[in-house]
This record gives structure tokens, C-alpha cells and sequence, in this order.
């Protein structure tokens, strides 16, 4: 596997299995007592898509997904304000609880404009999961209600996430090399 633009292991395969489990744990207990739930999990491509499929493994109740496509970094290594949509979702929202699930919560630009556009569509309820969140680099606060680690600002590879659409498949998180 070519990792040479990855500095060191930042997150080991190990410490994402256990994070991955507690959150479902936390998800199940939130959700168990709640009558008649219509749980949809909404993922963020592209970087979610690792993430999410092994945490809906580890939630025990009856749910659907969908995803949605958003841009705001292209090949660069830090978010710009400039948010467009790319792909939407093709599930209903309304009525729904919603659980919006993102691999990494940064500056919050991105993800604030999704939630807005998800609350307009008048979900029942709407909860935020985040593998990955740096409070340093926050410019836009976002309620995050289930939240995997809290790392400071490097820039990460690995399970999900990618620089210039590389390295998503590492089975660790990475700190990318910096250029010189």
C-alpha cells in the first residue's frame, strides 16, 4: 500500500474498532426508549463512507440510509467557506429522526450549512455523529452530539479520509507529510 505522503500513525485500526463500538453503544442507548423511531442515517460522502458502515454494524435498531454529497476542500488541505452540493439525498427527511453522520468536523463551515439545509426539511429530530472533531480549528460552532475523538489540527489520512481522494483506504489514521 503507498502511504509515502504519510507522516506517522496517528489513530491505530485498534482504537478506531473500540471508538467505533462505544459510539454505537451511545447511539442505541440514546435512541432504545424512543417509540416509534424512524431512524435514518444520513452520511456525508465521501469521507464518511468507511466510518458509517461499520458504525450502523454496531446499531441495534431498525434504520434506513442515505447519503449526500457535499464539496468544500477539493485537492487542498484546508476547508474553504464555499460549500456547493453535489449529490442529494433520495430519501424524505420530514417526520424523521435524523442522524447525520461525518467523518471529521474541522472549521464547521461545511457541516453547519448541511445541517441547516437538513432542518429545513423539518426531521422529527436531527442528532450529529462525528468520528473526528478539532475544536481548535472551529469557526462555526456545530452541536455535535456524538463525537468518536477530538484531535488537534493536523491534517489526517486514513478510514475514510483522504488528501486529493488518496489514502482513504488505510486501515489506520495518518498525519499527511507536510510539503516543504
Amino acid at each position: 500500500m503507498d502511504n509515502h505522503g504519510i507522516d506517522k500513525e496517528f489513530i491505530s485500526a485498534e482504537e478506531i474498532a473500540s471508538t467505533v463500538a462505544r459510539l454505537g453503544k451511545e447511539i442505541n442507548n440514546h435512541y432504545s426508549s424512543k417509540q416509534d423511531l424512524d431512524l435514518l442515517v444520513i452520511g456525508l460522502l465521501r469521507g464518511s463512507f468507511v466510518f458509517m458502515a461499520d458504525l450502523i454494524r454496531h446499531i441495534e435498531l431498525p434504520l434506513t440510509v442515505d447519503f449526500m454529497t457535499v464539496s468544500s476542500y477539493g485537492d487542498a488541505t484546508t476547508s474553504t467557506a464555499n460549500v456547493k452540493v453535489v449529490m442529494d439525498l433520495d430519501e424524505p427527511v420530514e417526520g424523521k429522526d435524523v442522524l447525520m453522520v461525518e467523518d471529521i468536523i474541522d472549521t464547521g463551515n461545511t457541516f453547519n450549512k448541511v445541517i441547516g439545509l437538513i432542518r429545513y426539511r423539518k426531521p422529527r429530530s436531527l442528532k450529529i455523529c462525528t468520528f473526528l472533531s478539532k475544536p481548535s480549528r472551529r469557526q462555526v460552532e456545530v452541536p455535535i452530539d456524538f463525537c468518536g475523538m477530538e484531535i488537534p489540527d493536523e491534517f489526517v489520512c486514513g478510514y475514510g479520509l483522504d488528501y486529493a481522494q488518496k489514502y482513504r483506504n488505510l486501515p489506520y489514521i495518518g498525519i499527511l507529510k507536510k510539503k516543504d
